[in-house]
């Protein structure tokens, strides 16, 4: 072995391969990995040069960086110059108001105040803010505040006038506008086709700043320990710039970790710039542009909304309002025909379903995409997966269609679909891991960050553990062990991103793209887990985070 860059000894390194092997050193040569040894030293024939760098990890654990499958790091990024709205540290619609109120000081008037990250259902009047007491707190300004599920907003009646709307207005397909006991606009807008309304008119981010923000985001992601990220839904909000955007943080390294970017389909349609594009003709290109270091990973869709806001499509009625189900987003005619067009082109379709009966649309377009097209190894997605029954995993087995599974879910919101959306039963089944393990359905594990906190170890310690907000165990028959929730953020994620053969497991000749624990996952405490320090992260074998000189100082 020649031309050693990095040596990294005395480590307790989980490589996830086939074997679940242990070793305990490992050399990077070029980026890659070229020689893994169970001992804590590489044999004495191994020749070092002067420019080797030798890491000793004196007995922290390594694992492949981890991969997370579906978030939304533009979002995230961007909601950091907005007003802070999440529950903590708000408590009260009230602590929203004053929020808000505080930034109008010091805004220009008629230039839009943006929130982000409230629950309704935390708050202790168990309701959005409303038009009312946003116009009594920014009456020079409108304001729009995004729910932390991103499928409602809360606007004020400038918001309203800017966007054109008035009473007179009619609820879009799979969306409304929120009415107050007297029939008059709350200002509350339900789920995104309602949102776009006004949406289109908030000011965006130039490409540059979006650039930038994608930079600051990804310094938080990497002090997590990922080093490959999906985007789930580049153009959702801001169109084509977004994908510019990403392109040009990748190329030039603002954005370290290797990007995956799930297009909105949207973009895709005939008439639009990428509409006659086949896959392989936009992965080229995005490649191309970004030196390798951003992917195409899907066409994305959404075919429903979200349990709490009673917007996921479901086969029985909410808990809570038996004359809820739910809205599927689009006619099932229209859209087989649609995921059929993205089949036939190339593209991976990754599709957002919630509730049960969403899912089975899903499915039903997939089935008849392939049956009209027949294609192995497809890998197309549902994204969340959230209330799947056996009978859809059965068919998400038959079909090889793969899931992207939202396990964050249980934690936080597992205590309210419990007591107030889905009752006990479908509660306890949702993200149904154990049983899509036992089916050997391909899934991994996300965070859907910003709906909930970007944390791989968090994510596996609720497939772990099952734990809710309250401490409940909520579905213990769908717990998974340690080592396949750790998979399901590692090779698995490779898997469903098409490149397993490069990342996602310890192995000579894949990237060295490695996360460092200040623990072993596998040895203590499953409750534990989420608490394990992440020292440092490496990309390529090159130090991209690094915990106050965990390894270097």
């Amino acid at each position: 072995m020649e031309n050693i860059d990095l040596l990294i000894t005395n480590a307790t390194i989980l490589t996830l391969d086939k074997q679940n092997s242990r070793s305990g050193s490992l050399a990077v040569t070029n980026g890659r990995i070229s020689g893994i040894w169970t001992e804590s030293e590489p044999p004495s024939t191994i020749i070092l040069t002067p420019r080797t760098e030798v890491l000793n990890l004196n007995g922290r654990t390594i694992i492949p960086g981890f991969i997370d499958t579906h978030n939304h790091i533009l979002m995230y990024a961007l909601n950091k110059n907005k007003v802070n709205c999440s529950t903590p540290p708000n408590s009260s619609v009230d602590d929203i108001l004053e929020r808000v109120k505080l930034m109008a000081i010091d805004t220009p008037k008629g230039k839009w105040i943006e929130g982000y990250g409230y629950d309704d259902t935390l708050l202790k009047e168990q309701r959005h803010p409303t038009r009312e007491e946003l116009d009594r707190v920014a009456p020079d300004h409108p304001v729009f505040l995004t729910h932390i599920s991103s499928h409602f907003a809360a606007v004020n009646s400038k918001a309203l006038i800017l966007a054109g709307i008035d009473e007179s207005v009619s609820n879009p397909r799979g969306g409304h506008f929120g009415r107050d006991i007297n029939g008059r606009l709350d200002g509350v807008l339900h789920e995104i086709p309602a949102m776009e309304y006004v949406q289109k008119y908030v000011p965006v981010p130039s490409v540059d700043e979006m650039i930038t923000a994608l930079g600051e985001g990804s310094k938080d992601y990497l002090s997590q320990g990922i080093t490959t990220n999906s985007d789930a839904g580049v153009g959702l909000f801001i169109g084509e710039a977004e994908l510019e955007a990403h392109i040009v943080a990748a190329k030039e390294g603002i954005n370290p970790m290797r990007s995956q970017l799930m297009v909105m389909h949207t973009l895709l349609r005939k008439g639009e710039k990428f509409g006659n594009y086949s896959a392989e003709q936009l992965n080229e290109e995005i490649m191309k542009s970004s030196n390798g270091n951003a992917r195409l990973d899907s066409a994305k869709m959404f075919q429903d909304g979200s349990i709490q806001g009673l917007t996921g499509a479901l086969r029985e009625p909410y808990y809570n309002n038996p004359d809820v189900v739910g809205e599927l987003l689009y006619h099932q005619e229209a859209f087989n025909e649609e995921i059929l067009d993205l089949h036939r082109r190339g593209f991976r379709v990754t599709i957002h379903g919630n509730g049960d009966r969403a899912i089975g649309s899903i499915l039903d377009s997939y089935s008849y995409a392939l049956e009209k097209a027949p294609k192995d190894n497809h890998r197309h997605r549902i994204e969340h997966v959230q209330t799947a029954t056996i009978d859809d995993l059965d068919k998400m087995k038959q079909l090889s269609v793969a899931g992207s599974v939202f396990i964050n879910h249980v934690y936080y919101w597992g205590d309210r679909h419990k007591r107030l959306f889905l009752g006990p039963e479908r509660a306890s089944r949702i993200s149904p891991l154990a049983d899509m393990v036992d089916r050997d359905i391909l899934f991994t594990l996300h965070s859907d960050c910003p709906v909930t906190p970007i944390s791989p170890l968090f994510s596996v310690w609720a497939a772990v553990n099952r734990l809710t907000k309250e401490g409940e165990i909520l579905g213990a028959d769908q717990r998974i062990d340690v080592v396949t929730a750790l998979k399901s953020m590692t090779i698995f994620g490779a898997k469903l991103n098409f490149n397993e053969a490069n990342v996602g497991s310890i192995e000579i000749g894949k990237q060295a793209d490695f996360t460092v624990l200040g623990d072993d996952p596998t040895q203590v405490n499953p409750m534990e887990i989420k608490d394990i320090p992440v020292e440092a992260t490496l990309i390529g074998g090159k130090i991209v985070y690094e915990k106050e000189g965990a390894l270097l100082g």
